[in-house]
């Protein structure tokens, strides 16, 4: 089987990261061990990418090199997601806020930039409310936490669910097509990733665990209020999409409004997955409001 990749011809992870400097590695985070890609030189400005529900670090392959030149950056599994560790709690938006306070005290980090998509950018709003001190800037791509649409969380729990249960080529390849405005942009290579870390033992209930946010009553009660969003003070960006299969542009212009000073950009022909999808735009946007260049 082959793919089209960006620039066509066939897409491979590794051929994304061959000549990016780079590790994988685990760490402790307060109990958790917590898989993590790393790009970038220790002493450089701090900055955390975090994925969205049942995702993994992969979802930020295409930015390592980019981001790495100018940042100690660092993609991570978050708790009960990815190849990192899943406790047998129901993972609301504290679980992931605590646990992403401990990856930053387990490598040392006082302060870092976090950029999220999706549940990453619920968590990191999340976050920049709990520890304003340690939020340098803040980056919300497609960001959950401000709307509970039935249809939208019905669609998410289902493709999710049938996924883990029958993690099939078909089915992990439904899941990612999802995510993407142009369905051909889900290669090979990141299906056959996806697969693996569904394929593994105790997925089924993990999911479970990492779906909870898409009842209602519990989503309710971990969203952000109006309130809450105004009360962000990390510089923050505001990311959304043409093509956002959860949202569409007014909710996104709707967050920006509510926090103070907020930016707010839409990138055309994306779906859920920007920083994926059109790489090279994302990475120029990204790096920009982050290195405080627009």
């Amino acid at each position: 089987m082959g793919d089209a990749g960006q620039g066509g011809g066939y897409s491979s992870i590794w051929a994304e990261l061959m000549g990016v400097p780079f590790r994988q590695g685990w760490i402790d985070a307060g109990g958790v061990r917590t898989r993590f890609l790393q790009s970038g030189e220790p002493h450089l400005p701090a900055l955390i990418l975090l994925h969205g529900t049942g995702g993994h670090a992969e979802a930020y392959v295409r930015n390592l090199r980019a981001h790495g030149e100018h940042f100690n950056t660092i993609a991570i599994d978050m708790v009960g997601n990815g190849l990192s560790d899943k406790p047998d709690v129901p993972l609301e938006i504290p679980v992931y806020v605590d646990h992403l306070r401990a990856v930053l005290d387990a490598f040392g980090i006082e302060k870092a930039s976090l950029s999220g998509e999706s549940l990453g950018g619920w968590v990191a709003a999340r976050f920049a409310l709990a520890e304003k001190g340690r939020v340098e800037r803040l980056v919300l791509n497609t960001t959950g936490g401000n709307t509970a649409f039935p249809d939208v969380m019905e669609r998410i729990k289902t493709l999710s669910m049938a996924s883990v249960e029958d993690p099939s080529w078909d089915r992990i390849r439904k899941r990612l097509e999802f995510l993407m405005a142009d369905p051909s942009h889900v290669s090979d290579d990141l299906v056959a990733t996806r697969q693996a870390i569904y394929a593994a033992p105790g997925m089924v209930e993990a999911m479970r665990r990492t779906l909870v946010l898409q009842e209602m009553e519990i989503r309710r009660r971990n969203m952000l209020s109006p309130s809450e969003w105004g009360a962000i003070r990390a510089p923050t960006l505001v990311l959304w999409t043409s093509h956002d299969p959860t949202a569409d542009v007014s909710e996104g212009r709707k967050i920006a409004e509510m926090i103070p000073g907020a930016r707010f950009h839409v990138m055309d022909r994306c779906g859920h997955w920007p920083q994926y999808e059109d790489a090279e735009t994302f990475n120029r946007l990204h790096l920009d409001f982050l290195r405080g260049r627009s």
